[in-house]
């Protein structure tokens, strides 16, 4: 069976149109490689780029687009609420159909060799491909992003995997790692004061003893002056959507402000809709395997 994976690289770029589409154009032009979406968000100025294809097709999309990234995106000049350390900040690699987490370690270590020789990019390896336990986690990995970084690669704990004991002067640092499917959703509040957003994401993440497979952080969308709770959810199967919804409302409540909307950005697995669905419309019984028309069609 061929081997089908995923790839959700963000790229530090959201507000320029034609750097973004020259960078989405590296994915498009891949044999073999399918664009399924990209999205890109003004405040935080940043695009999520999602593709799929065989280990070999993603493996050439992803060089060229870390490529194209470095050549254009100049980060002494980026602001944006969204952390950063590099033009293109984060690229996972996740195993979709007869794919394995072992294939996607191998994928990101042959791409993260190749981004650093050829695009001149030094390349920490993340999560489940991550050389050293205090790597894994991408927060810890960004921290100081990427005005801090030349400073922290200089302690022999923060060497790059590939690429020397430097950063890339414009382009700074990429993380490169297999991980799970992972939702990037967002909670946006009644108010613009940011500091009630940080405080109810402190409250709903795993490192404040929040839930287990949430992060999570406080940003202003400045266009909109609107605050938002930022959130990964690592894991819909043990900390589903909802739950995530009904404790931030709960939260808001206690600043006397109130959701106003939410933000899946990219892709999303179908069944974390579905458990939404069959909480808020108490369906009781629900099977969505059988009772839902197009599961017959795929």
């Amino acid at each position: 069976m061929a081997k089908i994976i995923e790839s959700v690289p963000n790229i530090s770029e959201g507000r320029n149109q034609e750097v973004i589409e020259a960078c989405v154009d590296q994915i498009r032009n891949t044999a073999g490689c399918t664009l399924l979406d990209y999205s890109s968000d003004t405040s935080h100025n940043r695009t999520v780029i999602t593709y799929m294809g065989s280990p070999e097709a993603c493996e050439e999309a992803s060089v060229k687009l870390a490529k194209k990234a470095v050549e254009l995106i100049d980060l002494t000049k980026h602001t944006g609420e969204h952390p950063r350390m590099g033009c293109v900040d984060v690229m996972p690699f996740i195993p979709i159909k007869d794919a394995t987490t072992a294939d996607c370690v191998e994928l990101s270590k042959k791409v993260g060799q190749r981004i650093a020789e050829e695009a001149n990019l030094p390349v920490f390896l993340y999560e489940q491909s991550a050389s050293a336990p205090h790597r894994e986690n991408l927060a810890a990995v960004r921290k100081g992003q990427f005005e801090g970084m030349a400073e922290k690669v200089k302690d022999d704990l923060w060497i790059p995997d590939f690429g020397g004991q430097r950063i890339h002067p414009t382009g700074g640092v990429v993380a490169v790692g297999s991980r799970p499917p992972l939702i990037a959703f967002n909670i946006n509040l009644s108010t613009s004061d940011v500091d009630i957003a940080s405080k109810i994401a402190k409250i709903i993440r795993r490192s404040n003893g929040g839930f287990d497979c949430v992060k999570a952080m406080g940003v202003l969308l400045e266009e909109r002056n609107t605050a938002q709770v930022s959130i990964n959810m690592t894991d819909f199967t043990r900390t589903p959507l909802y739950r995530v919804v009904e404790l931030t409302k709960a939260e808001a409540a206690r600043y006397g402000v109130h959701v106003i909307g939410t933000e899946i950005v990219g892709l999303c697995p179908m069944n974390a809709l579905f458990d939404a669905a069959e909480y808020y419309l108490q369906i009781e019984n629900f099977d969505a395997a059988v009772q839902v028309i197009e599961n017959h069609l795929l």
